[in-house]
């Protein structure tokens, strides 16, 4: 996706700003809201409730991203789809009525194409994770969140990648579909047993990027 289309239409708009602290959520699984949300600055997760209760993490979001799906371009009130946490000390995003918003996208041939490839993303990606997460297994799992932590948080040091973001092993449980953290607790430990990654203020340290690609079918 061209960032620089969406850029551009915010630079030209007048759009509000509204800031979340961290832990705060913008948007509830099917409650009705009537913004699109565009992420300015900081990092937030979304999640879905299953029917017994239990939360699943989707993916983690950073930098300037549509963050609420657009759904039909009449309704003036949609449901939310999922939820919408902050996870950074705090969150910028922009706030726009989402009617409008349409609008502006039927008004807009570069701005559609935008749109386009947004939902284009979005659906690779939510395919590729899907067919990880069914032909990995659980460790295969853990392993393909902990690359996808990388992808999105990895900095390079002289000791090794280090996901440069506090996540607990209950917070990758949920996003593996695993029942428990002590179950992650102990893929960790294996981990940190094959010298694949170990632990430095309580964020992760990848020392061998290999040994985890190893166990995730790509």
């Amino acid at each position: 996706m061209d960032d620089r289309i969406l850029e551009k239409y915010l630079a030209d708009s007048d759009f509000p700003v509204i800031v979340k602290e961290k832990k705060k959520y913008l948007m509830y699984e099917g409650l009705q809201d009537r913004y699109v949300y565009i992420l300015k600055d900081g990092i937030i997760k979304t999640s879905v409730i299953s029917r017994d209760g239990r939360e699943f993490n989707l993916r983690y979001i950073t930098g300037l991203e549509i963050v609420s799906l657009l759904k039909d371009e009449y309704s003036q009130f949609i449901d939310a789809p999922f939820n919408i946490r902050v996870e950074s000390e705090k969150a910028e995003l922009y706030q726009i009525d989402r009617v409008q918003f349409w609008k502006d996208i039927n008004q807009n041939h570069q701005l559609q194409l935008y749109v386009k490839d947004y939902y284009r993303v979005r659906l690779l990606y939510a395919m590729k994770k899907l067919q990880q997460m069914l032909m990995n297994g659980k460790f295969g799992a853990v392993c393909t969140q902990l690359y996808d932590l990388y992808e999105s948080f990895g900095v390079e040091t002289k000791e090794g990648i280090l996901i440069d973001f506090v996540v607990t092993n209950e917070e990758i449980a949920h996003f593996c579909g695993i029942a428990s953290a002590s179950s992650v607790n102990r893929m960790m430990q294996q981990l940190k047993d094959l010298g694949a990654i170990e632990l430095k203020n309580r964020k992760i340290l990848i020392k061998n990027l290999e040994i985890i690609k190893e166990n995730i079918i790509f």
